[in-house]
């Protein structure tokens, strides 16, 4: 039962971390795609102010991820960070060539240092996503189990390239949902209909690469497969696309507030589905929760531990993100109402 408790949890970090830090990457894939200098002057300049407060903090979820994995559940640990330690380690280099070029462009003054810090982190926005899901896909797909080795063959299959596909076109509907309401925030009108055409382009994207996932699916992820197509799995899969189709509404109507929130349900019942289409299995069909789970003593102390972190620090982060998305972290200076 404790083994059961902290999968659930970690399923549920999972999904916390592919909304929050999927705002984050989708922020940097529309920074990639902006446009020459001239022309990407003012979405550049929404996406510095949208990010600046929170992007570091939803790296808390990863903690929380890896610390869950490393303790309750040693032997998948193993697994995934013996057979797929490449994407991982790839994902790891964009995060911190992310930040990095986030938090040195905007105070470089010279143009050339500006391009090479904005290309790193508009470009690792990218990647990054890309490997995370390709991550998931090498261990719906199959190929990985106990005492699997490091090779192309464990993650560079198409449900592999189809996960990684799915996190990147999941990261750009968010970023563009939420900065379609940054817009309107920070009184930017002449961007709201910029980002909401890219929500629809990028919802509509998503659905496609989701359809086309589900349909060419690796024949060895067939336990997955079934998963996602039958019972509680294709019941939280069709909510995904629900509320997806509600997010592109809502984006674009008098209520486009209300799309954040539809966003992040429609990529949280996304990871929702995958891990309801692989339960009970964490590395399918090969190990499950139960043969993955480490010594009862730590699980239950680590139980107590997660529900007092939850406890403490979630709360503090909606604060976070509540006082963020009503603007109060990051006023407008007088310079930036000039522009």
């Amino acid at each position: 039962m404790t083994a059961n408790i902290v999968a659930w949890i970690l399923l549920l970090v999972i999904a916390a971390y592919a909304c929050g830090g999927g705002v984050d990457y989708g922020a940097g894939f529309w920074d990639l795609f902006a446009g020459g200098a001239a022309r990407g002057k003012r979405p550049r300049w929404l996406i510095d102010h949208a990010m600046a407060p929170v992007w570091e903090v939803n790296n808390v979820w990863l903690i929380f991820v890896l610390i869950l994995m490393w303790t309750g559940f040693p032997e998948f640990f193993q697994t995934v960070f013996t057979a797929l330690w490449l994407p991982l380690a790839l994902a790891a280099v964009g995060m911190v060539l992310r930040g990095a070029g986030f938090a040195l462009r905007k105070p470089t003054r010279n143009l050339a240092g500006r391009r090479i810090y904005g290309a790193a982190f508009a470009v690792s926005s990218l990647l990054t996503p890309f490997f995370l899901g390709a991550v998931i896909g090498g261990v719906a797909s199959g190929r990985v189990a106990p005492g699997t080795v490091a090779s192309a063959h464990a993650w560079a299959n198409t449900t592999s390239v189809m996960a990684g596909l799915v996190a990147v076109a999941a990261t750009a509907f968010l970023g563009a949902v939420f900065l379609s309401v940054d817009a309107r925030r920070f009184g930017a009108t002449d961007l709201i209909g910029y980002f909401r055409l890219r929500a629809r382009i990028a919802g509509f994207a998503l659905l496609v690469v989701g359809v086309i996932g589900v349909t060419l699916t690796d024949p060895q992820a067939a336990y997955v497969h079934h998963g996602l197509t039958h019972g509680a799995g294709l019941a939280a899969l069709l909510a995904a696309v629900a509320a997806l189709v509600l997010t592109t509404w809502l984006v674009s109507g008098p209520a486009s507030g209300w799309a954040r929130y539809s966003s992040v349900a429609t990529v949280a019942l996304l990871v929702a589905a995958w891990g309801l289409a692989q339960r009970p299995y964490l590395v399918p069909t090969s190990l499950t929760v139960q043969e993955a789970a480490g010594a009862s003593e730590p699980l239950h102390w680590m139980l107590f531990v997660t529900a007092v972190a939850l406890v403490l620090i979630g709360p503090a982060l909606v604060l976070l993100y509540r006082l963020d998305t009503r603007g109060v972290l990051e006023p407008l200076t007088e310079e930036d109402v000039a522009e």
